[in-house]
């Protein structure tokens, strides 16, 4: 059904691609029900990913990484999300977590941390949400305290992404005074630390086969060599991660919505009612023409967005428009996949079901819509 000529790949994106593919339907596709019901995806799967080339696509070749561009780690993410598949989070880790530590980190860092996370061996994660703070990360009170040469870290984070398998994680927390809303500092904090736990998963909607937990942590010692960048300067490089973070939760989502038009498509196009093809019902033909038109437009605002964030020149404000206006166009989509698959789309055997139930958390994390559209507001 496809119709847009996307011209910001070239052939080395598209052999990406087939590898990308080769890789998912290889090595997850046949195991991703048995880990939705484990709650996990093993490490083992991530050590391949990383003999494959597939983690952290984007690193410099110095860390044994592939040295592409990030238009390169968008064809992994919508070929995850093209076959439904929301285990294991490989963009968190690799176009996330990685970016700061290449970004703002010292090249002892770097060279600490890089390489394991490329291949596989050492699973990062992002900290930042607290039962008391999702959105608004003025409102964290995770702090680090001086203590001799180095921190004491105390504090609970929640629904972490890769939370149970991580053995890296970014964290973002108070440093002084935690009623200090301005003073946040990112630190690097490795997951095997004394002091350091993890809550039981959370039994969530969708999304089963991502590991989401909460960690704490108790008096937990942090050497100064694990601030991120400069104490007191975590806001500042948050928001300068924050547009391509959002655009990946972008194309993820539009990825999704022409998959679903895919499998509804073909469903609509096999089964019939009082006689008739469900496809040559005209309800039907319009809604898929109406899903087809808006998935179209939306994939070109999302490559415009992709070349820009390729040359480091993507805006904050047209990264949250394309989060807000993609995710919601995906809720739309997959809603109106599901209706027309009729009473099979409820059942969880079947993709829509299953991406009816993960699509709905993208409104919210990454910053909830509601910010989105109040960071486009301001403007006006």
């Amino acid at each position: 059904m496809t119709i847009l000529s996307r011209d910001i790949f070239s052939e080395h994106h598209q052999m990406f691609r087939d590898t990308a593919r080769k890789f998912f339907e290889q090595e997850v596709v046949p195991y991703h029900q048995d880990w939705e019901e484990a709650g996990v995806a093993p490490h083992s799967v991530w050590k391949k990913a990383g003999e494959a080339g597939l983690l952290c696509v984007a690193m410099p070749e110095k860390y044994g990484a592939a040295g592409a561009d990030r238009i390169a780690s968008a064809v992994l993410i919508e070929e995850q999300a093209r076959l439904g598949l929301s285990g294991p989070g490989f963009s968190t880790h690799s176009d996330i977590v990685a970016p700061y530590i290449l970004n703002y980190g010292t090249e002892a860092q770097r060279d600490r941390w890089l390489p394991k996370m490329v291949s596989g061996e050492m699973i990062g994660a992002i900290v930042l949400t607290e039962p008391g703070a999702g959105s608004d990360l003025r409102a964290i009170r995770t702090n680090i305290q001086p203590d001799g040469d180095g921190y004491i870290l105390n504090g609970q984070k929640t629904f972490i992404t890769n939370g149970q398998c991580a053995g890296l994680l970014m964290v973002a927390v108070k440093s002084g005074d935690a009623t200090n809303n301005k003073n946040l500092t990112l630190i690097v904090v490795e997951a095997d630390s004394a002091g350091v736990s993890r809550g039981k998963n959370f039994k969530k909607i969708g999304m089963k086969a991502q590991d989401t937990c909460e960690i704490f942590f108790d008096d937990v010692r942090i050497s100064r060599d694990n601030i991120l960048g400069e104490e007191g300067q975590g806001f500042k490089l948050l928001s300068r991660e924050l547009a391509w973070e959002r655009l990946q939760i972008a194309v993820g989502a539009v990825a999704t919505s022409a998959a679903a038009l895919e499998w509804t498509h073909e469903y609509t196009s096999e089964r019939k009612a009082f006689g008739t093809l469900i496809s040559d019902f005209q309800n039907t033909r319009f809604r898929l023409a109406e899903i087809k038109t808006e998935i179209e437009i939306a994939q070109v605002f999302i490559d415009r967005c992709l070349v820009e964030v390729n040359e480091d020149r993507l805006d904050v404000t047209v990264a949250a428009m394309a989060k807000y206006w993609c995710t919601e166009l995906m809720g739309r989509v997959v809603d109106q996949c599901l209706q027309l698959h009729g009473g099979s789309g409820y059942i969880w055997d079947t993709p829509i079901a299953r991406a009816f139930a993960d699509a709905r958390v993208h409104r919210i994390y990454g910053g909830s819509n509601e910010i989105m559209r109040e960071l486009v507001a301001r403007k006006l």
